[in-house]
């Protein structure tokens, strides 16, 4: 029943390269209350800003009292991107942190990009380690690239690629535009369009079922639902607040 589940997928919404330039605001604040089956199971909340010449994009995931009792989570996840250029929101990712507790499993570690050397550096604080990684010239890492694919224009039945190093490993995701449907949620009815990520990698980005993720069917692309199924049940998270709109609706 793990939190990160429904972080990652929210996460993994990704496509290739820039078609156009959405219009979400900045700052932006998305809340979100999960459930495993229909019993409320946390709260997970994304936030967009600009600070200084940067973008810093947080994600953080708390457990619900009843769950912590016996599984608590408590996950904290930044990313820090370069400020865009001609008109673009941001450019590429410089430092990705990562520090997960969930259960008696723990996570802290800090990603730098060297994106002229096509190198990454995982500094792992638990074990002091150190070790340095090649990537692509189109590598996001868990956080940026879920806002960089918020970016995009999905066109239904088709697919979308990106390079996304999660701190281990370096994958080239798929993503499917699946179709068009209407979502209730506690702040309104929206119309959406349905994806599909393809996940295949172990640790933070565990696949334990399809994954289905209700984007808004406009430019801003906002997640308002997820849905994944799990070995009992299935973890839904939806969209009950924050502040997201770019001028008062």
């Amino acid at each position: 029943m793990s939190l990160r589940i429904v972080v990652s997928a929210l996460l993994m919404v990704i496509s290739t390269a820039v078609s156009g330039w959405g219009a979400f605001a900045l700052p932006e604040r998305l809340v979100f209350e999960v459930s495993w089956s229909s019993i409320k199971a946390g709260t997970a909340v994304q936030e967009i800003a600009q600070i200084g010449d940067a973008v810093t994009i947080t994600s953080t995931a708390k457990s619900a009292d009843w769950l912590s009792v016996f599984y608590k989570v408590d996950d904290h996840m930044e990313a820090v991107m370069t400020k865009g250029e001609n008109g673009q929101l941001f450019g590429v990712p410089r430092i990705y942190r990562e520090n997960l507790s969930e259960g008696r499993t723990r996570f802290n570690k800090e990603v730098t990009f060297d994106h002229a050397n096509r190198t990454a550096l995982i500094v792992n604080y638990l074990d002091n380690s150190r070790s340095n990684f090649a990537i692509t010239p189109i590598t996001y890492d868990s956080l940026s690239c879920f806002y960089f694919a918020r970016l995009q224009n999905p066109e239904i039945g088709k697919s979308y690629y990106v390079d996304v190093f999660d701190g281990k490993r370096l994958h080239n995701t798929e993503v499917k535009v699946l179709r068009r449907e209407e979502v209730e949620t506690a702040v309104g009815t929206f119309k959406t369009i349905v994806i599909m990520p393809i996940l295949k990698t172990n640790g933070i980005f565990s696949k334990s079922g399809d994954l289905y993720i209700w984007l808004t069917d406009d430019e801003r692309h906002i997640p308002v639902k997820m849905k994944s199924k799990v070995k009992i049940g299935s973890i839904t998270a939806k969209l009950v607040g924050g502040s997201y709109w770019p001028e008062k609706k």
